[in-house]
């Protein structure tokens, strides 16, 4: 939902926020160092500036250096493999630990590949740590919750084992809406905070490129918001161009981002993407009052949780198309051997609208043929046509000419008077001949918490040009009203296939009027020749007569008016232009 009253300002404040490069920050958070190489020599070319803490070597010095002056031969072995394993541009994976630098400082190496350079993320580690394998982790966490066949215990069972992996404060899971806007949908917490279980956020507070990098980078920690951000030396390529920090887990986030958390109390912060079909689901978002390392080995266990819980959302909506487009096909079938059995199928489908509204999840259905309004179910009245027909013409429709909208405003007049209906799936069957299907759904009536106004999701300053986060997340309650459920990928699918097999039956049923008037003709063609004979055979008796009778004449002019009123009506065809 967009906020209501936003002006030119906040637009063009919005839109600095949209394009702002985060994945091109050119620095990194300071619990980590940086080397960037290209192989086949490990030449070093890029460092992150504090890189002479752990080597002993200022950052400048290291540059056009081999790695291997730096790193032992089984730690650039460990890296190798690790590359060799992976794809360019896939995200980082952990390589291995080991001692670096004249301390023999115990670290934690990722690495990845993206255009070309290689990545190495180094994070020491406190001795004596000890921690357990990542993989016998994350097989524990994914046993406690395997078992839960309820959505809603399922996703507060994912929050509360993430928690009692990480140790965070809070730690939620928020799902994306068809809107763009978030919803936290479980949530784990300290007793002594305050609940954002059911709060929803706007969508400009998680903008589009924050999210495209959510599903480059599934984890990304923040151990502490207040950090100062570590330069990378040098900050762009040889051409001049920045470098794409992307996927490092280490890249410096964007400045609003944490004012964001700042402003929300946080000090600490991870996140978990939930990826389903391509696209971002939602994320297991995880918070803390106060600065919080989480080991390296523990991310490790979270991301292979958070991919188990990313493959459980998937499934299930992979089962539910399934389910819908199956149930959708068997009465796809019925209806087509119905058609097939009428004279004429294209008339025969206002009949069957009963029908027709099974094959998608809807609760009514409408037809507009020949200028009359057939109806099934909840539909609007026959006044709305007009507001149909206009929305339907308005609409950028994909290649198969169907069109849908959740909202009751784009095809009824301010939406106020939809008689109870908002969602509207058009499909089209003849679309020249003003001949189109159309299936609605009712309005679903809303009581929306906010986490803050929707009207305020952001902050400007007087030039307009900056942007910055929110300060109020106290719950804000909003009534919404005029929206139905969207309709859904599968939806739309189950529209299409049904959109093939209707223009099939049109198709046949304009070749058996085209073959029933070629019969037709050939008949009339037939009865004029017949009729020509018995004309020509008339003629013949006439002139062999001579002397009738006042009665035998009346028989005759009789037989001789039905014959020219029979040639009358097939000359009225147009039959009787004989070739």
């Amino acid at each position: 939902m967009s906020a209501p009253g936003i002006g030119a300002d906040f637009e063009r404040a919005l839109q600095t926020c949209a394009d702002e490069p985060i994945h091109l920050s050119g620095a990194i958070q300071p619990h980590g160092y940086l080397i960037s190489c290209r192989l086949p020599d490990w030449t070093i070319h890029h460092v992150s500036a504090n890189i002479e803490a752990l080597t002993g070597t200022p950052a400048v010095r290291m540059l056009r250096q081999s790695l291997r002056g730096f790193l032992t031969d089984d730690l650039i072995e460990a890296l190798a493999e690790t590359i060799g394993f992976g794809e360019p541009g896939a995200p980082s994976q952990r390589a291995a630990v080991g001692n670096i630098g004249p301390m023999a400082q115990l670290c934690d190496v990722s690495v990845h590949v993206v255009d070309g350079l290689v990545h190495i993320e180094i994070e020491p580690q406190p001795r004596g740590t000890g921690e357990r394998s990542p993989t016998v982790v994350a097989q524990a966490m994914i046993a406690r919750v395997a078992a839960s066949e309820d959505l809603e215990d399922f996703h507060q069972r994912v929050a509360e084992q993430v928690r009692a992996l990480t140790g965070y404060d809070r730690v939620m899971v928020y799902r994306f809406r068809h809107d763009g806007a978030g919803e936290v949908i479980a949530e784990s917490r300290d007793s002594a905070l305050p609940a954002y279980l059911g709060l929803r956020y706007p969508a400009s507070d998680i903008p589009v490129q924050a999210r495209a990098l959510y599903l480059r980078n599934r984890i990304r920690v923040i151990p502490d918001a207040g950090y100062a951000p570590v330069p990378v030396v040098p900050d762009r390529d040889e051409a001049g161009a920045p470098l794409d920090l992307g996927q490092l887990a280490l890249r410096s986030v964007s400045p609003v981002h944490l004012e964001y958390l700042a402003n929300m109390g946080v000090a600490a912060s991870m996140s978990l993407s939930i990826i389903s079909g391509g696209r971002l689901w939602g994320l297991i978002a995880c918070h803390h009052r106060a600065p919080r390392a989480v080991p390296p080995g523990v991310r490790a266990a979270a991301d292979l949780f958070g991919l188990f819980v990313s493959m459980r959302v998937a499934a299930r909506e992979q089962k539910a198309a399934f389910l819908l487009e199956e149930n959708a096909r068997e009465i796809r079938d019925v209806l087509a051997q119905r058609l097939d059995g009428a004279s004429e199928p294209r008339l025969a489908l206002a009949g069957e609208l009963d029908l027709v509204g099974r094959t998608v999840d809807s609760d009514g259905v409408g037809l507009v043929q020949s200028g009359r309004w057939h109806t099934a179910g909840r539909t609007p009245d026959v006044a709305h046509l007009p507001g149909l027909m206009d929305w339907v013409a308005r609409c950028d429709a994909g290649g198969n000419g169907i069109a849908a909208t959740a909202r009751a405003q784009d095809w009824c007049a301010g939406g106020a008077d939809a008689d109870g209906l908002a969602g509207v799936l058009a499909v089209p069957l003849d679309p020249f001949g003003g001949e189109w299907l159309f299936f609605f759904r009712c309005e679903q009536i809303e009581d929306v918490r906010w986490a803050g106004s929707p009207d305020a999701p952001l902050q400007i300053d007087e030039s307009g040009d900056r942007i910055g986060p929110r300060t109020s997340f106290s719950a804000w309650h909003q009534t919404v009203r005029g929206c139905a459920e969207p309709w859904r990928d599968a939806d739309c699918r189950v529209a299409a296939r049904l959109h093939l097999m209707l223009r099939e039956r049109y198709r046949r049923s304009a070749s058996l009027q085209a073959a029933a008037g070629d019969l037709q003709a050939r008949r009339t063609r037939l009865d004029v020749r017949e009729q020509r004979v018995r004309l020509l055979q008339l003629s013949e008796l006439l002139e062999g007569l001579v002397h009738v009778g006042p009665q035998e004449a009346a028989q005759l002019s009789a037989r001789i008016n039905l014959l020219e009123s029979e040639l009358q009506a097939l000359i009225g065809t147009g039959g009787a232009a004989e070739d």
